[in-house]
């Protein structure tokens, strides 16, 4: 069998599918003619790039299609149902990377690192004083607390690491479940690991009583808008590594920008290229280009669990 990684697969997982007796592709085939070689293929994996629409679904004769990540929304699911084609992906491998770039954007702008790295480049000798006055004003993590709308893995690693660092972790759920977190040490440690339990609140409560938000909802459809964020302190810091689109991009801007929120971390956009340049410009924004899943042991495990449940799957 025929496979095309058209976004790519990390080199353990290649080997694993080819020792497997498959036959992998990772040269990369332009979305424009994808549509016209996709039936040379059995199986095709893609990241977020690669958008499998139903044109390329009909053209098919695909047995599987496998996202290397966690979002299907680049994936017609209607049309892969309807012409039986599965679709699987891998909620695991990923999630600790993410909520790893979460913190990364968070300890940025609480120490202005990310004023910092744009100016001292250029002008730290003759800033010297100015910078460090500025970035003087930075705050600690611990002790403030942390809002999460979406909680599932992802929110969940990024709900252990704020434990560790000692905020205070509100989440949302609007059936207000409880839920049992592990948070496990290093191994070098005699103490592997302690348990907490957190009970979910409704978004008002999110919005309203946290210092930082953080959003990890599935799909990319919007959770923040203009009138979320009216219900928000004044200087709240808001972060979003999940989709673009959740947090509407022009609201997020003008909140910036009067001060109502105080900065912002975004991984992702709703365009990407990002099409919006004033978001680009946000003084108070750590940005970064879509990589919360792009760490060498994430895409390791992403290529591990995508070459086992295709090799389970089709044998």
């Amino acid at each position: 069998m025929k496979i095309l990684a058209n976004d790519g697969i990390d080199k353990i997982g290649k080997d694993l599918l080819e020792k497997a007796g498959f036959e992998v592709t990772t040269e990369n085939i332009p979305q424009d003619e994808l549509l016209v070689k996709i039936d040379q293929f059995d199986v095709l994996i893609v990241r977020s790039a690669t958008k499998v629409k139903r044109d390329i679904i009909e053209k098919s004769n695909l047995k599987l299609i496998a996202r290397a990540g966690v979002g299907l929304d680049n994936i017609d699911l209607k049309a892969a149902g309807e012409y039986n084609i599965p679709v699987v992906n891998t909620p695991n491998a990923s999630s600790k990377s993410v909520a790893e770039l979460v913190f990364a954007h968070l300890f940025s702008v609480a120490r202005m690192l990310h004023l910092s790295n744009r100016r001292m480049p250029e002008f730290g000798k003759e800033e010297f004083k100015i910078l460090k006055k500025t970035a003087s004003k930075g705050f600690e993590l611990a002790n403030k607390t942390l809002g999460i709308i979406g909680f599932g893995r992802i929110g969940q690693e990024v709900a252990k690491m704020a434990i560790g660092l000692g905020m205070k972790v509100l989440v949302y759920d609007y059936k207000g479940r409880s839920f049992d977190l592990t948070v496990t040490f290093n191994k070098h440690y005699q103490t592997n690991n302690f348990s907490v339990n957190l009970k979910g609140e409704d978004l008002d409560t999110i919005l309203t009583s946290s210092d930082i938000i953080s959003v990890h909802t599935p799909g990319s459809t919007e959770v923040i808008g203009d009138s979320e964020i009216s219900k928000m302190k004044d200087g709240v810091i808001i972060i979003n590594c999940a989709r673009g689109g959740v947090i509407n991009e022009s609201a997020l801007n003008n909140a910036v920008n009067t001060g109502k929120v105080a900065f912002t971390g975004v991984d992702v956009f709703e365009s990407e290229p990002p099409i919006n340049d004033s978001i680009l410009s946000l003084q108070n924004a750590s940005l970064s280009a879509h990589i919360g899943a792009s760490t060498k042991e994430a895409q390791e495990r992403v290529g591990i669990e995508l070459a086992e449940r295709i090799i389970q799957h089709l044998n």
